[in-house]
């Protein structure tokens, strides 16, 4: 983990509300997995907390995150320009461990969930994706080109204007029998979460599955338990700290 100054490189327009930031750092951040993030400094002296965003590409000294505008920390971040320095304390967090013997993979994201999933796809070559993502829209939709590295992608919408009218879970479990899974990775809103480990105990499906959890953070560190979530054996998890990548059979969702 490392805290520098980073210069920004671009900030674009992705998506409806969304947008992709690319930073250059002075120096190596290290190894970096798909499911750890950063924090990051909003440029905006009057908001001193730092922000949590997914890495979705880390390329030598140059690290993008995206994010979805919510609130005036990301407002400030959406404005950035070219030049401007922003604080970055990185990598944080536990990314997606992706054994070896995992060759066929099932891949579920959903809206912003789908940026913590992209560099896993990308970063293992000798791996099978078979990839479902799902927005609210079309306009909503984003990246979908960069997951075409998938040995099969099915994008669907809320409301059918890009695919089918249908929701990542329900896409893939439509098509479970003709896909033989060893691991299933995915990310995206706690009711997409709390309905795929509902779907996989009632049709009895033992693939081993990992989540990344979308919490509110403040520290990112693990200091200040904002990001607390419940475990199935009664315990306590900071996701910042002790995730946010987590077997979800784990996790109370």
């Amino acid at each position: 983990m490392k805290e520098l100054v980073s210069i920004v490189k671009r900030v674009e327009n992705i998506a409806e509300n969304t947008y992709s930031l690319t930073v250059v750092l002075p120096e190596s951040a290290g190894e970096i997995k798909g499911g750890q993030f950063l924090n990051i400094s909003t440029g905006d002296n009057s908001r001193l907390l730092k922000r949590p965003l997914g890495i979705v590409k880390a390329d030598g000294n140059e690290i993008t995150v995206c994010f979805q505008v919510k609130g005036e920390g990301t407002v400030a971040l959406s404005k950035a320009k070219a030049g401007d320095k922003l604080s970055v304390l990185l990598p944080l967090g536990n990314g997606f461990e992706i054994p070896e013997s995992a060759k066929n993979i099932v891949v579920l994201g959903g809206g912003v969930g789908i940026f913590p999933l992209l560099p896993v796809v990308c970063g293992n070559k000798n791996k099978k994706f078979y990839t479902y993502l799902g927005f609210r829209n079309k306009n909503c939709a984003c990246l979908t080109d960069e997951f075409k590295v998938s040995e099969k992608l099915t994008v669907v919408t809320d409301d059918g204007s890009l695919g089918k009218k249908d929701n990542a879970v329900n896409a893939y479990f439509s098509e479970i029998e003709s896909v033989s899974a060893d691991l299933i990775i995915a990310c995206g809103p706690p009711v997409m979460l709390r309905a795929l480990k509902l779907k996989l105990k009632e049709n009895n499906v033992t693939t081993p599955c990992l989540v990344s959890l979308e919490e509110r953070m403040g520290c990112g560190i693990g200091a200040c338990l904002v990001c607390v979530c419940k475990k199935s054996d009664g315990g306590n998890a900071r996701v910042c700290k002790d995730g946010p990548v987590f077997d979800i059979r784990e996790v109370e969702l």
